[in-house]
């Protein structure tokens, strides 16, 4: 009988606070488990002291490489941020869900119709894995970048913008924290010299970005960087490289205020922290290729019971891990649908190859993909008529971009500097990493390379059948094929139905009519959205609304009403 009693009077305590999940949602929150906070900073390849760089001034970061351990072998799935994005936050290669184009919401439509824009439309059952983490229980909050190219669906996130912090989380509960950096960015390469023909509005930011570096008590001098023979070695490039680095300082010091939070809110002591970039440099020929400089990540893991500090880990590490690596270190299942693996896991310590793919960039045309192991990198180029370089509007306001133009003009570059500019690309290009970690040489025609060559172009091939990478299809044929139309169509509004529950209170069940769509619903005068997960309690009369989105397509309108009308 006692029993019974406490669990009528748990029931009815859970009813009263507004019934904000699922009973076995809760108790899994219940469970002690580690907060994860992801510091995803901007286009940085390894200049950090504690990855050997000499140059780099990176305190903060080289006493959590101390304290947690460097994963050295770590790959984005594209050398631009939006595809990089999309992968990392699905563990899907981003053209398995659409979302390969570089920027969808940029893209302007070649039917003629003048449309410009479209949001990407993943498969209906991937979801991105905050808000699997939701659904388990954990408190979600990503302050602030989204750019995920599906949209910005409102189940992913407990909180999403500047003012979102996981200090407002229900006390008790895990939380799992992203947050994005800026100066590192490409951007934060421009100058207002640079700027003044191309992007003035910019002139502002890049005015405070120079105070904030001009502020620093050690600014790096450019005779101080090591030029890489791919660019000329001029004041102007080294200069570029010199404000890149003080841009990582201001980083570093960020990464430390994050840190300096956790231990005064007294949870560090609980908490995985993830440092890594979104993918490589914000250079030329490194953003937005399949280079190295482009695709490196570098990556610290802080583990709160400090295991493995200071050790440096090799094992080969895609950002499609990353999704199912974090649901792992939550306690939470991954999806089987997801492409990647958890890389600490039996299945990471066996990966030995990661793949990777460059698209449509801004308002260019391409196709490339990549695989690399451990000592080889092929890429495949189905454009070799386009050059690496590809005059993209924003990469020109780089310094560095106008002084390289200038030299080809002139006839100044070396044949492998000029060679950004030239076509015909190689159609296969086959790099030894371990002689030759600027892939420079391109040994696809060396007889002594043919085994290596066909080895690696027989698993991209297979890859890409594996992913179903939609290749060349017209990217107007691909968005309608996922729409079923010609516009965007819209989330199924929800609908309610109520049973009846003990004590008076009633069983509420959401369902929308559309395949893979995602449901929030709040009581109320509440701002925030509850996931919903399954059936909950509510007392008759409550006023409550809900709504409902597929990724990739609109909002479903808000159904709204009062419990048991």
């Amino acid at each position: 009988m006692r029993a019974i009693l406490s669990g009528m009077l748990a029931l009815m305590a859970m009813v009263l606070a507004g019934s904000c999940g699922t009973a076995a949602q809760d108790a899994v929150a219940s469970q002690a488990r580690p907060n994860i906070v992801l510091l995803l900073v901007e286009d940085l390849s390894p200049r950090i002291g504690a990855f050997g760089d000499p140059v780099a001034r990176t305190p903060v970061l080289d006493q959590m490489a101390r304290e947690g351990v460097r994963y050295t072998h770590v790959f984005a799935s594209a050398g631009v941020c939006a595809p990089s994005r999309a992968a990392l936050i699905t563990g899907m290669h981003q053209a398995s869900i659409g979302a390969q184009h570089m920027r969808t919401s940029a893209y302007k439509w070649a039917d003629g119709s003048g449309r410009v824009g479209y949001e990407a439309v993943p498969p209906s059952f991937v979801k991105a894995f905050p808000e699997l983490l939701r659904a388990a229980g954990y408190y979600t909050i990503n302050n602030s970048k989204t750019d995920y190219q599906f949209g910005n669906p409102f189940t992913v996130w407990d909180e999403n913008g500047v003012e979102a912090s996981w200090t407002n989380r229900p006390k008790d509960t895990p939380f799992f924290a992203m947050y994005s950096q800026m100066p590192t960015h490409e951007s934060g390469l421009f100058t207002p010299e640079s700027l003044a023909a191309g992007m003035p509005s910019a002139i502002p930011a890049a005015e405070a970005l120079e105070k904030r570096r001009a502020a620093l008590p050690h600014r790096t001098r450019p005779e101080e960087v090591v030029v890489p023979s791919y660019y000329p070695d001029t004041p102007t490039v080294r200069a570029d490289i010199a404000r890149q680095y003080d841009n990582v300082q201001l980083m570093d010091a960020w990464v430390g205020e994050r840190l300096d939070e956790l231990k005064r809110e007294g949870v560090l002591d609980n908490t995985i922290v993830i440092w890594a970039s979104d993918h490589g440099d914000g250079f030329p020929r490194a953003k937005r290729s399949l280079y190295d400089s482009g695709m490196q990540a570098p990556m610290i893991v802080r583990f709160p019971d400090g295991r493995r500090a200071g050790q440096v880990d090799e094992r080969m590490i895609s950002f499609v891990d990353l999704a199912p690596t974090i649901l792992a270190m939550a306690g939470v299942t991954a999806p089987s649908h997801m492409q990647g693996v958890n890389a600490f896991g039996a299945d990471g310590d066996k990966q030995d190859r990661v793949f990777a793919a460059r698209d449509r960039l801004d308002e260019w045309q391409d196709l490339s993909r990549a695989v690399r192991t451990r000592d080889f990198k092929y890429i495949r180029n189905e454009y070799p008529d386009a050059p690496l370089y590809l005059k993209l509007a924003y990469r020109e306001n780089v310094p560095m971009m106008a002084e390289l133009r200038r030299l080809l003009e002139a006839g100044k570059l070396s044949l492998l500097q000029a060679s950004y500019f030239q076509t015909p690309r190689p159609v296969e290009e086959l790099y030894d990493l371990r002689t030759d970690p600027d892939e420079v040489h391109n040994l696809a025609s060396d007889p002594a390379f043919a085994s290596v060559r066909a080895d690696l172009s027989e698993a991209l091939s297979a890859w890409r059948s594996r992913i179903r990478d939609p290749g060349k299809m017209p990217e107007d044929q691909m968005v309608k094929a996922a729409w079923g139309g010609e516009t965007q169509p819209q989330t199924a509004k929800p609908s309610m139905r109520v049973s009846p529950g003990p004590l008076g209170v009633g069983a509420i069940r959401l369902v929308s009519a559309t395949e893979g769509a995602s449901i929030g619903y709040r009581f109320g005068d509440d701002v925030r959205w509850t996931l919903y997960t399954g059936p909950f309690y509510a007392l008759p009369g409550k006023r409550i609304e809900a709504k409902a989105v597929r990724y990739g397509f609109a909002e479903s309108d808000v159904l709204a009403g009062r419990i048991g009308d």
